[in-house]
């Protein structure tokens, strides 16, 4: 076992790799270009998420914000690697990162790629969150393997048949899990599809009936099992603090757009 081994280990990171830069595809220079350092390697991991069914909400949101935990996991890994490499620069992200974050975690050979575009692990299935830190190391520092080529899951067609408006099928604008996060008024169709799949935020159709998630893990990460919300209702989110709300997954969109939705379903 080498150092990165232990130290993932001691983190409690079982899935990942690393690339060159060269092997990633970047999608926005200017977070990098805002660093002092000039990037060579990327470390990419994944974050399972799964601890448990859900009601009315997709079952990442359950939890609170994944970005909290995602910073505590890069924070964690930029001090081992300095601890390592003292002269070492890296950042850490988680979504709003420089490269293509998925297209990274496939070619570190991380996972298959579904055809509802999500990455699929053979252990965690589609549970998973992507997170990435950047460093100035070299390629080899980090125990760097050449990229992978990027491989399709079964293609069964089970999420394509699942998705309630189609957009896996070629047919709709939106998925339905953009279309609770949306803010403002929603259309009659949109929900009436809400109502029908008793979703007040995201949707997770497509990976209930994908067969890599048949029979899925729970996360290592205690943070997804703590605090958990798996039906939520007007009144748990009418005594959540502002402090308290900021901290869900489901936050982002602000206290209205939930409002909204839950108001749907207790009309």
């Amino acid at each position: 076992m080498h150092w990165l081994d232990a130290l993932c280990k001691e983190i409690g990171i079982e899935v990942y790799g690393a690339l060159s830069i060269e092997d990633a595809d970047i999608i926005n220079a200017r977070l990098l270009e805002r660093e002092s350092f000039s990037a060579k390697s990327i470390l990419v991991f994944l974050v399972p998420y799964y601890a448990g069914e859900t009601v009315n909400l997709s079952r990442y949101a359950a939890a609170r914000d994944y970005h909290i935990v995602l910073k505590e996991i890069t924070d964690r890994l930029i001090e081992g690697i300095r601890r390592r490499y003292p002269e070492a620069h890296a950042k850490g992200y988680g979504d709003h990162s420089p490269i293509a974050e998925r297209a990274a975690a496939l070619r570190a050979g991380l996972g298959v790629l579904g055809d509802n575009g999500l990455i699929i692990n053979e252990k965690y299935g589609s549970y998973v969150f992507i997170g990435d830190v950047i460093t100035d190391l070299s390629p080899d520092a980090l125990f760097a393997k050449p990229k992978k080529e990027i491989r399709g899951c079964m293609h069964c067609g089970r999420c394509k048949t699942a998705c309630p408006t189609g957009i896996l099928r070629g047919e709709g604008e939106d998925c339905l899990s953009a279309i609770t996060q949306r803010k403002g008024s929603l259309t009659d169709k949109e929900i009436a599809l809400m109502k029908k799949h008793n979703t007040v935020w995201g949707c997770d159709l497509c990976q209930s009936v994908c067969p890599y998630n048949k029979d899925p893990h729970v996360s290592p990460f205690s943070f997804f099992k703590e605090d958990l919300i798996p039906h939520l209702t007007l009144k748990i989110l009418e005594n959540m603090s502002d402090e308290v709300f900021s901290e869900r997954a489901f936050a982002w969109r602000g206290r209205k757009t939930v409002e909204r939705n839950l108001s749907l379903f207790e009309e």
